[in-house]
């Protein structure tokens, strides 16, 4: 006979245990293979756990199947065998969070790199956590300034605004993360630098950099070389991001670069392939969106009730040959406020940084701008654009009015001053300078090849000579008509200066 009410009290308590941690289990290797594993007898798993190899190694639950689950190893690829023990830890995959790692090279897991001995850090955070809701954000306002000229002044970034870095191999998207980290100093921004996938020399070449310029006292790096096993290319945006919580929840403004998601989306596939998930497009699982939707959705500004801390996310994707239209392109496109788009043509042709001012953009705008440089920059990319639809038509050799040669000199001429050199940012002040001269009548005098040396030279006078006058610029006023005069008129005295005796061929 069935006994109804032991079926209901044998209910009541699965219900009653459905929200308990998972109890410890073990289960042993059936199958290991290529960094996989598959084990039979765990019970009471969830996914993204936490699994105790025997021998001290350490997996991750993604399958969750009817007679087995699947896992991938952290390490021990080679020395995990078929039959060994595997136990579960009821625990998610966690990171080690505190002001403790600032200045340290970690990995995925919080694990020193750097030959420093374990950070002391007596928090963790788990690396997967769900993003700030609605309620809990506010409106992007507070600028983040990169120190290059070309995107504070045309694609600003704002805090809490994740933009993404997009081009192809080469072209300068690394270099632009970092000036954006080097910038930083002094103003109050804790800086992640998550490597996934990279070179081990590059990525020494990018530390010693940031050491170089005293970034490392605000800066932790996150790295997972394209040596490391790669689950740990795949945790490791997640760990960065953990990281960069524990700030951000404490009031701090955080800016986290991860370099890159090209890689990051490949180190998933790769797994997924070896798990037998369904392969879709590119040959990439279904749920790719969602690997990176649910990293970059966990940068934002939170609300001054939530203690008005910020992540901002720079986000860099490698294309192929330009196509901005692949697959993973798309998607981070569709996720992120915006994208500075590097082009190769620009890169090689000497324009650098590469900025396609056509195909870049910032979702969040002059909102989050300074006032001077706002009202300053408002015709720059117009001006930009008809001096590239125009030097296209000059190509045809066909006879130009005189108006229409002072737009292609002025051009020119802004073209030049919006390169710059890596490493060498500039601070708002001598942006605004720079952009005043840039669109005004002094630039006509000065040939386009000695542009670069001018501009340096000005800098150099006005910091040196006019102190006084760079002091009075505020960059959150509208510039003045009296000011901007004062400022030409510190120009045209440093041209005396450096060109009285010449004759300027424009």
């Amino acid at each position: 006979m069935i006994d109804l009410n032991e079926i209901g009290k044998s209910l009541k308590e699965k219900i009653a245990r459905a929200g308990e941690q998972p109890g410890h289990s073990t289960g042993r290797i059936v199958y290991s293979g290529d960094g996989i594993i598959k084990i039979a007898g765990l019970s009471d798993v969830r996914y993204n756990e936490l699994l105790d190899v025997r021998g001290g190694y350490r997996a991750l639950a993604l399958n969750l199947e009817h007679d087995s689950v699947g896992a991938v190893l952290f390490s021990g690829e080679d020395k995990v065998r078929y039959g060994d023990y595997v136990y579960s830890t009821g625990k998610a995959v966690e990171m080690k969070v505190g002001e403790a790692l600032l200045g340290r090279v970690v990995d995925p897991l919080g694990g020193p790199l750097d030959g420093l001995g374990e950070p002391e850090a007596a928090e963790t955070r788990p690396v997967e956590f769900p993003a700030p809701a609605i309620m809990d954000r506010a409106k992007v306002d507070k600028p983040l300034q990169t120190g290059i000229l070309a995107i504070d002044s045309m694609i600003p970034i704002g805090r809490g605004q994740r933009e993404l870095i997009i081009g192809d191999r080469q072209t300068g998207k690394t270099a632009i993360a970092v000036d954006a980290i080097l910038n930083q100093k002094g103003e109050n921004v804790v800086c992640i630098y998550v490597s996934i996938g990279q070179k081990a020399s590059s990525l020494a070449k990018t530390v010693n950099v940031l050491r170089a310029g005293g970034a490392m006292e605000y800066t932790c790096v996150v790295c997972s070389t394209a040596d490391d096993a790669v689950p740990l290319q795949y945790i490791a945006p997640y760990s960065g991001c953990a990281l960069a919580e524990y700030f951000m929840y404490r009031g701090k403004d955080v800016l986290i670069v991860y370099d890159d998601l090209s890689k990051h989306a490949a180190a998933y596939r790769t797994m997924s392939l070896l798990l037998k998930r369904p392969a879709g497009r590119e040959a990439y699982p279904g749920d790719v969106f969602y690997l990176h939707s649910r990293l970059l959705e966990r940068a934002a500004k939170l609300s001054a009730e939530k203690g008005g801390g910020s992540i901002t996310a720079l986000p860099i994707v490698e294309t192929l040959a330009g196509d901005i239209s692949a697959y993973i392109p798309t998607n981070v496109i569709s996720i992120t406020d915006g994208q500075i788009y590097l082009e190769s043509e620009l890169f090689n042709s000497g324009v650098r940084p590469a900025v396609n001012v056509g195909l870049s953009v910032s979702r969040v705008g002059g909102s989050a701008q300074r006032k001077a440089i706002r009202q300053i920059s408002g015709q720059l990319r117009i001006n930009l654009a008809q001096y590239r639809e125009l030097a296209i038509f000059m190509q045809f050799g066909s006879d130009l009015d005189g108006q229409t040669q002072k737009t292609l000199s002025r051009g020119a001429k802004l073209t030049e001053t919006l390169k710059q050199k890596q490493y060498r940012n500039y601070t708002v002040r001598e942006m605004i300078v720079l952009l005043t001269v840039a669109q005004s009548a002094v630039i006509d005098e000065i040939p386009v090849k000695k542009i670069a040396g001018f501009n340096e030279g000005l800098l150099a006078f006005m910091r040196a000579d006019k102190a006084s006058l760079l002091g009075d610029i505020d960059p959150d006023a509208a510039v003045s008509v009296g000011l901007r005069e004062e400022i030409l008129a510190a120009a045209r005295e440093y041209m005396q200066y450096a060109f009285g005796g010449e004759d300027a061929d424009v």
